[in-house]
């Protein structure tokens, strides 16, 4: 089941599956708290979260119209490859059609372009690196 969820409730997968267990309070994004923003986790049962993922309205700088950035995306490795983060991107589609926005892009790790392409991403950038984090290349899906 997806849900909406506060915060918190995203920050533990962040910190393992993101940030190599840093502490949660280092997990925190600038964005996790302005205006218009969700996180959404996936929940395989009562208590226990799969997948999370945080989108909020940013515009991409080459792009008209309205966007979200998606940020913080993780999946649990043992739920590695159960089509829990598909389900939680179609979901947050949904949503932001509803709500008119006119595209989702995010920095995607090397690792994740895979995924996100067999999600209808597109890749609209060279590789480049985050630092502390390692190599991303910028993402995009129209909804439109």
């Amino acid at each position: 089941m997806i849900k909406f969820v506060p915060l918190a409730e995203v920050l533990a997968l962040r910190s393992k599956m993101l940030r190599n267990g840093a502490p949660e309070s280092e997990c925190v994004f600038p964005t996790d708290q302005v205006n218009g923003v969700f996180h959404l986790a996936y929940y395989v049962t009562e208590l226990e979260i799969a997948t999370v993922a945080t989108f909020f309205p940013q515009n991409l700088d080459s792009k008209t119209g309205m966007g979200y950035q998606l940020r913080g995306m993780a999946t649990d490795q043992a739920f590695f490859g159960k089509g829990y983060g598909a389900d939680l991107i179609k979901y947050a589609v949904d949503y932001l059609k509803a709500a008119k926005a006119e595209y989702i892009w995010c920095n995607a790790r090397t690792s994740a372009v895979d995924f996100y392409n067999k999600q209808g991403f597109q890749t609209i950038s060279d590789e480049f690196d985050i630092s502390g984090v390692g190599p991303h290349y910028v993402m995009i899906l129209d909804l439109i």
